[in-house]
């Protein structure tokens, strides 16, 4: 299992950062707030394609596209931490 919290520095995470979850069930989406939360989880047979967009200058996003679910799109982490993101759900499909 491997977490990875997005920079406080980025849109929609100065106070409480979101963070993604890979476990060997699935991905889990956390966005945390004052008095409640939101968590999404997906499992792997639910994803359909992993990408990643990565500027030259500033933080890097993932988006996981999903059969059924939604989309799941996180912002704020560093160009190294999406590749493994994606290594990670690719290795698990």
């Amino acid at each position: 299992m491997e977490t990875f919290v997005a920079s406080r520095l980025t849109a929609g995470n100065k106070i409480f950062p979101s963070k993604i979850v890979i476990d060997q069930l699935g991905i889990t989406l956390i966005i945390p707030g004052l008095f409640s939360g939101n968590e999404k989880t997906v499992p792997y047979n639910k994803i359909a394609s992993v990408d990643i967009d990565c500027p030259l200058v500033g933080y890097s996003t993932i988006i996981i596209e999903t059969t059924g679910e939604g989309c799941i799109r996180a912002h704020g982490f560093l160009k190294t931490e999406v590749k493994r993101m994606r290594e990670l759900i690719l290795a698990n499909i």
